[in-house]
Protein backbone atom coordinates (compact mmCIF):
# COMPACT_ATOMS: atom_id res chain seq x y z
CA UNK A 1 0.00 0.00 0.00
CA UNK A 2 1.63 3.51 -0.88
CA UNK A 3 3.13 5.86 1.89
CA UNK A 4 2.14 9.56 1.40
CA UNK A 5 5.34 11.59 3.21
CA UNK A 6 5.55 15.24 3.98
CA UNK A 7 8.23 17.14 2.50
CA UNK A 8 9.18 20.48 4.14
CA UNK A 9 11.73 23.05 4.01
CA UNK A 10 11.70 23.33 -0.18
CA UNK A 11 14.02 25.52 -2.05
CA UNK A 12 11.45 27.56 -4.38
CA UNK A 13 13.72 26.38 -7.32
CA UNK A 14 12.93 22.87 -6.39
CA UNK A 15 10.67 21.20 -9.25
CA UNK A 16 8.27 18.14 -8.78
CA UNK A 17 10.49 16.44 -11.24
CA UNK A 18 13.70 17.02 -9.07
CA UNK A 19 11.36 15.79 -5.80
CA UNK A 20 10.43 12.65 -7.95
CA UNK A 21 14.22 11.74 -9.28
CA UNK A 22 15.59 12.69 -5.50
CA UNK A 23 12.80 10.28 -4.05
CA UNK A 24 13.16 7.17 -6.58
CA UNK A 25 16.39 7.17 -5.11
CA UNK A 26 14.81 5.41 -2.11
CA UNK A 27 12.46 3.28 -4.38
CA UNK A 28 9.39 3.72 -6.76
CA UNK A 29 7.51 7.14 -6.14
CA UNK A 30 3.78 6.72 -7.27
CA UNK A 31 3.39 10.45 -6.98
CA UNK A 32 5.53 14.12 -6.14
CA UNK A 33 3.40 17.16 -5.85
CA UNK A 34 5.09 20.72 -4.88
CA UNK A 35 1.83 22.82 -3.01
CA UNK A 36 1.90 26.03 -5.35
CA UNK A 37 0.45 29.48 -3.83
CA UNK A 38 -2.87 29.89 -5.98
CA UNK A 39 -2.23 33.88 -6.64
CA UNK A 40 1.92 34.26 -6.93
CA UNK A 41 1.70 30.84 -8.77
CA UNK A 42 5.06 30.17 -6.72
CA UNK A 43 6.19 27.19 -4.42
CA UNK A 44 4.91 27.37 -0.76
CA UNK A 45 8.18 25.33 0.13
CA UNK A 46 6.67 22.37 0.75
CA UNK A 47 4.92 19.08 -0.89
CA UNK A 48 4.04 15.42 -0.78
CA UNK A 49 6.30 12.01 -2.43
CA UNK A 50 3.99 9.31 -2.13
CA UNK A 51 6.22 5.70 -2.32
CA UNK A 52 4.85 2.30 -3.30
CA UNK A 53 5.24 0.39 0.03
CA UNK A 54 5.79 1.23 3.82
CA UNK A 55 9.48 0.01 3.86
CA UNK A 56 9.79 2.35 1.18
CA UNK A 57 8.34 5.52 2.43
CA UNK A 58 10.62 4.63 5.71
CA UNK A 59 13.85 4.27 3.53
CA UNK A 60 13.12 7.87 1.80
CA UNK A 61 12.43 9.12 5.43
CA UNK A 62 15.78 8.19 6.11
CA UNK A 63 17.48 8.97 3.46
CA UNK A 64 16.25 12.69 3.02
CA UNK A 65 15.50 13.69 6.35
CA UNK A 66 17.40 16.46 7.58
CA UNK A 67 19.31 16.00 4.33
CA UNK A 68 20.31 19.03 1.99
CA UNK A 69 18.24 18.88 -1.29
CA UNK A 70 18.55 21.84 -3.77
CA UNK A 71 20.51 23.68 -1.09
CA UNK A 72 17.75 23.74 1.40
CA UNK A 73 17.69 20.90 4.67
CA UNK A 74 14.36 19.65 3.88
CA UNK A 75 12.05 17.89 6.89
CA UNK A 76 10.49 14.57 5.73
CA UNK A 77 8.10 12.45 7.58
CA UNK A 78 5.09 10.58 7.28
CA UNK A 79 2.50 13.02 6.27
CA UNK A 80 -0.65 13.25 8.57
CA UNK A 81 -4.52 13.16 7.30
CA UNK A 82 -5.71 17.14 7.03
CA UNK A 83 -7.41 18.23 10.61
CA UNK A 84 -10.68 20.00 10.54
CA UNK A 85 -10.26 23.38 10.85
CA UNK A 86 -12.95 26.14 12.31
CA UNK A 87 -14.54 28.28 9.74
CA UNK A 88 -12.51 31.13 8.45
CA UNK A 89 -13.56 34.55 8.74
CA UNK A 90 -14.06 36.61 5.84
CA UNK A 91 -13.98 40.40 4.83
CA UNK A 92 -17.99 39.74 4.47
CA UNK A 93 -18.79 38.72 7.91
CA UNK A 94 -20.27 40.77 11.00
CA UNK A 95 -17.27 41.31 13.07
CA UNK A 96 -19.44 40.67 16.14
CA UNK A 97 -21.36 43.63 15.01
CA UNK A 98 -24.88 43.87 15.85
CA UNK A 99 -26.23 42.02 12.53
CA UNK A 100 -28.49 45.14 11.78
CA UNK A 101 -25.03 46.93 10.99
CA UNK A 102 -24.81 50.38 12.56
CA UNK A 103 -22.09 50.56 15.69
CA UNK A 104 -25.37 51.34 17.67
CA UNK A 105 -26.01 54.64 19.76
CA UNK A 106 -29.59 56.31 19.37
CA UNK A 107 -32.52 53.78 18.86
CA UNK A 108 -34.74 57.12 17.76
CA UNK A 109 -33.41 56.99 14.48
Amino acid sequence: MAKKLYVGGLSFQTTEDTLRDSFAQAGSVVSAVIIMDKFSGRSKGFGFVEMETDEQAQAAIDMWNDKELDGRTVKVNEARPLEERPPRRDNYSSGGRDSRGGYGGNSRY
